[in-house]
C-alpha cells in the first residue's frame, strides 16, 4: 500500500506543502494561506493513508491540535536536528518542504511533544509566562542595582520594594535630575514585573491545587506548588519517553556517553535538556538538602 508523506513549511502569511510517496516520488506541491480551512482542504486532496509533519515553532501547538484528526500520523519535528541537512544546496520554501518530506519518509525526524488538549496547552503557557516574569523582574532588579553601584550606592532587593528605604537610597545619589529619572523608570518596570509575578503565582497555585498529580508532587521534599506545576506542565505525560534515562536527559540531568576509537569513554551532562526543568529539579534538591529534617 502506498503511503503519502506530507511536509509543511509554515509561515504566518502562507504555507508550502510537498507530498512524497513511500518510494520517494514527489507527487504534489501546493501553496495556500495559513488557515485551518485551507490546510484541511489541501490535506483532503491527498489520498489516504497520509502522514503529516512540520517543524516546531509558534504555530505548531495550534496546528497540531487542529490537524491531528485529519491524518494517520502527525509529527512535529525538532528544527535543530534538520538544520545541517536542510541548508545543504539550494534553499527556498518549496525546497525546504521537499527536503522535510524526504527526511520524514526516511525516518530521520525527531518528534517534539505537543499537548493533546487546549487546557494543557494553556497551563504550559501560563507556567511559561510566570517564569518569564520572574526572569524579567530579576533582570530589571540587577540592572537597577548596577546603576546604583555606578555611583557608589549599594542597595539590596528589599530596598527596591520598600518606598521609604528606596527614598533614603536616592538621597545618597548625586542630585542630578536625569539620574533620578532613569532610576525611577527602571524601578517602575521592576515593580510592574513584581506585581505581575505575584498575580500569576496566585493563579498558578490555584490551578495546581486542582491537579491530582501536582498535589502529590508538592508533598515531596523541596517541591512546592510552583515547582510541581512546572514539572507537570512541561513533562505532560511520562509515557512519551522510552525510559528513565531519556526522561533525565530531557530534564538536563541525564548523562551522555562520548567515545571514539581507542580513546577513553567520557560521560557528561546532556547539554540539550530543558533548562526550566533542570532548574526545577536542582532547586528542589538544594531546598531538600537545606531542610532541617
Amino acid at each position: 500500500m502506498v503511503e503519502y508523506f506530507i511536509a509543511l513549511d509554515v509561515h504566518c502569511a502562507f504555507s508550502e506543502m510537498a507530498v512524497v510517496t513511500s518510494s520517494g516520488k514527489l507527487v504534489r506541491r501546493d501553496r495556500f494561506d495559513t488557515s485551518i480551512l485551507a490546510i484541511r482542504e489541501a490535506l483532503a486532496a491527498v489520498r489516504s493513508p497520509r502522514r503529516l509533519t512540520f517543524e516546531e515553532g509558534p504555530l505548531a501547538d495550534w496546528l497540531s491540535r487542529e490537524l491531528r484528526d485529519h491524518v494517520r500520523e502527525l509529527l512535529v519535528c525538532e528544527p535543530r536536528r534538520n538544520h545541517l541537512i536542510a541548508r545543504d544546496g539550494d534553499k527556498d520554501d518549496p525546497i525546504d518542504a521537499r527536503k522535510l518530506a524526504d527526511l520524514y519518509r526516511g525516518g530521520y525526524l525527531k518528534a517534539v511533544h505537543q499537548p493533546n488538549s487546549l487546557k494543557r496547552s494553556l497551563l504550559k503557557q501560563q507556567v511559561g509566562l510566570y517564569h518569564d516574569r520572574v526572569r524579567e523582574r530579576v533582570r530589571q532588579g540587577n540592572q537597577l542595582v548596577g546603576l546604583c553601584r555606578r555611583h557608589g550606592v549599594f542597595v539590596k532587593a528589599a530596598d527596591l520594594i520598600d518606598e521609604d528605604a528606596w527614598r533614603q537610597q536616592l538621597r545618597r545619589m548625586p542630585n542630578e535630575r536625569t539620574l533620578h529619572h532613569d532610576l525611577e523608570r527602571v524601578r517602575e518596570v521592576y515593580l510592574l514585573m513584581l506585581r505581575q509575578e505575584e498575580a500569576l503565582r496566585k493563579m498558578l497555585i490555584g490551578l495546581a491545587r486542582n491537579e491530582d498529580a501536582v498535589r502529590r508532587f508538592q508533598e515531596l521534599p523541596g517541591i512546592a506548588w510552583i515547582r510541581g506545576v512546572t514539572f507537570y506542565a512541561y513533562i505532560d505525560t511520562p509515557w512519551r519517553f522510552k525510559g528513565k534515562a531519556a526522561l533525565w536527559k530531557y530534564c538536563g540531568i541525564g548523562l551522555e556517553r562520548r567515545h571514539s576509537g581507542n580513546g577513553p569513554v567520557r560521560m557528561r551532562l546532556s547539554r540539550r535538556g530543558n533548562r526550566r526543568l533542570k532548574d526545577v529539579l536542582l532547586g528542589a534538591a538544594k531546598s531538600a538538602i537545606a531542610q532541617a529534617d
